[in-house]
């Protein structure tokens, strides 16, 4: 991706536990694979270690820069996440000494940092695009805000569609301010993604670390993407 066009879309979505750290993970399944994109790999030109790294700082920054102007115009002071960090092993980086497992990516509250199993993150960088790596920091971004607004739910599914809506809402408003650029099509990419990363039909709503139905977070990232952090019910 070169930014400011968001040439492809993800095909997954960025979930998490509020407990220790706020995570990823895919279809309820943490221990599978990146999904497979709805067109051809890399037929965006998402393939190299330069472009990836390009994109994952590219990424950063937007989140950063746009999370930023949303706390000035509400005349508070922004402190951005103190630290961006990858990893390849489970258990190489911890979260309030509870290990960070692989095919991941958390929020830590405890560190204020986000960390990326490369590994996985690369492999969906190429299986769909550099758009996921957008929605990858943007998600856990959106859980760096709910720390620093002072936002707690009872329920784990709560919070991660929460997350879900700001997600959208940081990349609908990006889009309507010519940050970032959407090529046609891409909305049917994002819900195509969306659908394919819900909890499995057996894990409660209750549940801890449950996530949502593929139709609950598509609703939440669609209502932020289209009103914008208004839908998301961002009160301390």
């Amino acid at each position: 991706m070169t930014r400011p066009v968001l040439t492809r879309v993800l095909a997954m979505l960025v979930v998490g536990a509020v407990a220790a750290a706020c995570g990823f993970g895919t279809g309820g399944d943490p221990s599978a694979d990146p999904p497979a994109a709805t067109g051809s790999p890399g037929e965006d030109g998402t393939m190299t270690a330069a472009e990836f790294e390009s994109d994952i700082q590219g990424a950063a920054s937007s989140a950063e820069g746009y999370w930023k102007a949303r706390f000035e115009e509400s005349g508070e002071r922004f402190r951005p996440v103190d630290q961006i960090v990858a990893y390849t092993r489970d258990g190489e980086i911890d979260c309030a000494g509870e290990p960070i497992p692989t095919k991941n990516a958390v929020y830590c509250p405890a560190g204020d940092f986000i960390a990326y199993d490369v590994n996985f993150a690369v492999a969906a960088f190429q299986q769909v695009g550099d758009a996921f790596i957008y929605y990858l920091l943007g998600h856990e971004y959106a859980h760096a805000i709910q720390a620093r607004l002072g936002i707690e739910h009872r329920l784990t599914i709560d919070h991660e569609l929460q997350a879900d809506c700001m997600a959208g809402a940081y990349l609908g408003d990006s889009v309507r301010d010519k940050d970032l650029t959407i090529d046609k099509g891409d909305l049917d990419e994002f819900q195509n993604g969306l659908l394919a990363v819900g909890d499995d039909p057996s894990v409660p709503w209750f549940a801890p670390g449950a996530h949502g139905t593929a139709e609950q977070r598509t609703e939440s990232f669609f209502l932020g993407y289209e009103r914008s952090l208004s839908a998301c019910e961002l009160q301390g």
